[in-house]
């Protein structure tokens, strides 16, 4: 698999049989998605074990991410499970009701009278339908319906502009990090961050339960998109998600292609990854083939230089599981092949602290300049593969590692391969045969090609890249 930008998809009803997924897998997926949303630990476990025997058979590298729900802010059951609201009609949100009519209906959060009052826009069911605030009394929510529509049992709550003051991190949240260091998940997704102290919590839950995943970040507040709180929140985090969804009821449709541009450019900028979710494919969830939009924001988001794009209800619940993977894979490669290289122009704004982080830059801008058939990456943590996959140089980057869960982990990253390798002793230059040798077996590179190799002494010691080499290949291979 050469294409460049990662595929996550979401594992649900159309994507839990064997055959099914191993057919996904085939096709480009990259990290599957367990929406803890839905379904229970057990069912979380059995996927997650499913995806790991699947991967060892294909020979691929397959990533799990757990997505926790995060608040529900939804409103209740109804007594004909629906209603319909006319424009103009009186409809109230009452915290205390239990089973809703044509008049009320009950609230998964109960703290909502308390965030809003008259003048407030509530958009439900993602938009669909809103209401407008006339009053908070006591318990009672009071609105006019703007913007009318079929209403069903639980369908979710947002407030222009955001407001709600409803906790990243829930009960239930904190259980469902148990499981997800149980199933030994190489990312977590955090649903609703505000703030990076929303990230730092949940890095210490999941540090008390013996997890080591990488953290995302799941943009899709209003508060979260100003750039002082996202850049707070990315402190907090290994990557963020362009959740397009509720965060485009949030803020205005109109405003999310400019945010998504801007969240992947500073994601970059601070060394972080980007997954780019919602609707990316949303047609295919019944029809065999993509829209013209559709190819086109794909396209978009790999220009913008995302590291992975996301199907959800697609893969989970779609007709055609198999076949959007593939759709995906066609529009991904074809974009990366009409990506201009800005590397110079790139490196200006760039400064270097770190011996490692500078070994990596250098490296990006060597090969870049010889046109060398790859760059490989020693690591240990994977943070040089990071660095090297936040600029475009238009070379693979492969990783080769000892350790497992570094290799599970650069799978999201953009340009890279990660491959696991022995290491062998102390001695860098057996190491560096040892190198060559996995790539040749790999059918990565021949000999006579030309590389550039990363390395670092002490070898197999974590952060400790400091060393850049040019090498012909065939000069340390085993006779």
């Amino acid at each position: 698999m050469m294409r460049s930008t990662k595929i996550v998809a979401t594992l649900g009803p159309s994507s839990s049989e064997p055959a099914v997924l191993e057919r996904m897998v085939r096709a480009g997926v990259d990290v599957v998605r367990l929406n803890f949303s839905h379904g229970v630990a057990a069912d979380h476990e059995r996927r997650a074990a499913l995806v790991k025997e699947i991967a060892t058979k294909t020979g691929r590298t397959v990533a799990i991410l757990c997505d926790l729900q995060g608040p529900k802010i939804r409103v209740g059951k109804f007594k004909e499970g629906r209603v319909t609201l006319e424009k103009g009609q009186h409809f109230v949100l009452d915290a205390a009701a239990d089973i809703g009519n044509d008049e009320r209906v009950g609230l998964d959060y109960k703290e909502l009278p308390q965030d809003v009052d008259a003048g407030s826009l509530l958009l439900l069911d993602d938009g669909k339908i809103v209401l407008e605030v006339t009053e908070v009394r006591g318990t009672e929510v009071h609105t006019r319906v703007r913007h009318g529509g079929v209403l069903s049992n639980n369908k979710g709550i947002n407030r222009q502009g955001g407001g709600l003051t409803a906790p990243a991190l829930t009960p239930k949240d904190m259980e469902d990090i148990k499981t997800a260091t149980k199933i030994q998940a190489d990312y977590l997704a955090v649903s609703f961050p505000k703030t990076g102290a929303d990230m730092y919590m949940a890095r210490e839950l999941m540090r008390a339960a013996g997890g080591k995943a990488f953290l995302i970040a799941k943009i899709e507040r209003a508060e979260a998109v100003a750039e002082a709180a996202l850049i707070d929140i990315m402190r907090g985090s290994d990557g963020i998600m362009v959740a397009r969804g509720d965060l485009a009821v949030e803020v205005g449709d109109a405003a999310v292609p400019a945010l998504q541009k801007k969240m992947i450019r500073l994601a970059r900028e601070h060394n972080k990854l980007t997954i780019t979710a919602t609707q990316m494919m949303e047609s295919m969830i019944s029809s065999p083939v993509p829209t013209r939009a559709e190819v086109s924001d794909v396209a978009n988001a790999v220009l913008d230089g995302t590291d992975a794009v996301m199907l959800s209800a697609e893969t989970a619940s779609g007709e055609y599981p198999v076949e959007v993977i593939e759709a995906m894979d066609r529009v991904c490669t074809e974009a990366e092949q009409t990506q201009p290289l800005s590397l110079d122009q790139e490196f200006l704004n760039r400064v270097f602290t770190r011996v490692d982080q500078s070994i990596a830059m250098a490296a990006l801008f060597t090969a870049y300049h010889l046109k060398v058939k790859c760059i490989a990456s020693l690591t240990e943590s994977g943070s040089t593969a990071l660095w090297m996959s936040r600029l475009n140089a238009g070379v693979p980057i492969y990783a080769l590692t000892s350790q497992t869960a570094t290799r599970y982990r650069c799978a999201l990253l953009r340009d890279v391969f990660p491959i696991m390798v022995k290491y062998v002793g102390h001695d860098r230059e057996e190491l560096l045969r040892e190198a060559e040798n996995v790539l040749v077996q790999h059918k990565v590179v021949k000999g006579g090609d030309i590389i550039v190799l990363t390395i670092g002494e002490p070898i197999g010691k974590s952060g400790g890249t400091n060393t850049m080499k040019i090498v012909k290949v065939g000069e340390h291979l085993k006779p």
